[in-house]
C-alpha cells in the first residue's frame, strides 16, 4: 500500500505545517476559507508567477488545488449515487499538461476554485453523512474523513507554495 496523509507528510507535515489531528468539519472549514486565502496572497501578483524550486505557477497551483477537489468531489458522490467505490490515483503533472497549467492565468483559476470549492463541500458533507468509503487502488479504504483530511492538506499545502512564489518573487525583484 501507498503511503499518504501524515504517513507520508509528517505530523504536523514537515513542509506546510498542516495539523493532521483535525475533524473531518474543520477540514472542511479548512477548506472553504482557501479560495479567500488564496485570493488574500494574490492580491499583489495578478499574474502568475514561478519559483525555480516549484514546478507550477501561481496560476498552475490554484488550477491544480481546484481540479483535485472537483475530481474528489466526484469520486464521492460515484461512491454514494451510483454505488461505485473503486478508484485509483491520478498524475499530477499528466493532469497538468493536459489542462495546460503552464497557460493558466490567476483569476481564472482564483474563479475555478471558488466554483469547485462548494460542490466539494457539499460532496464531502453527503459522503460523511453516509459513511462513504472508497476503495483506492493504492491506498486501501479511504473513509470521507480521510478524504476531506487529504484534500484540506493539499489545498492548503498548496496555499503555502504559492505564498512560497510570492515571496520569492517579492525578494527577487530589483531594490528590494
Amino acid at each position: 500500500m501507498e503511503q499518504w496523509g501524515a504517513a507520508l507528510y509528517g505530523e504536523p507535515c514537515r513542509e506546510c505545517g498542516y495539523v493532521w489531528d483535525r475533524t473531518p468539519q474543520e477540514a472542511v472549514h479548512a477548506v472553504e476559507d482557501v479560495p479567500g486565502r488564496f485570493a488574500a496572497v494574490l492580491v499583489t501578483a495578478p499574474e502568475p508567477l514561478w519559483h525555480p524550486d516549484l514546478g507550477w505557477s501561481t496560476a498552475g497551483y490554484l488550477r491544480h488545488v481546484a481540479d483535485n477537489l472537483e475530481i474528489w468531489a466526484y469520486r464521492l458522490d460515484a461512491a454514494r449515487v451510483d454505488g461505485r467505490t473503486a478508484t485509483q490515483g491520478y498524475d499530477p503533472d499528466e493532469l497538468a499538461r493536459v489542462r495546460d497549467y503552464r497557460h493558466a492565468t490567476v483569476g481564472a483559476s482564483l474563479l475555478a476554485l471558488r466554483r469547485a470549492v462548494p460542490g466539494w463541500a457539499d460532496a464531502v458533507g453527503a459522503a460523511l453523512a453516509e459513511g462513504v468509503v472508497l476503495d483506492h487502488a493504492t491506498r486501501g479504504p479511504q473513509r470521507a474523513q480521510d478524504v476531506a483530511r487529504n484534500n484540506a492538506h493539499d489545498a492548503l499545502h498548496h496555499l503555502h507554495d504559492v505564498r512560497r512564489i510570492v515571496e520569492h518573487a517579492a525578494a527577487s525583484r530589483p531594490g528590494a
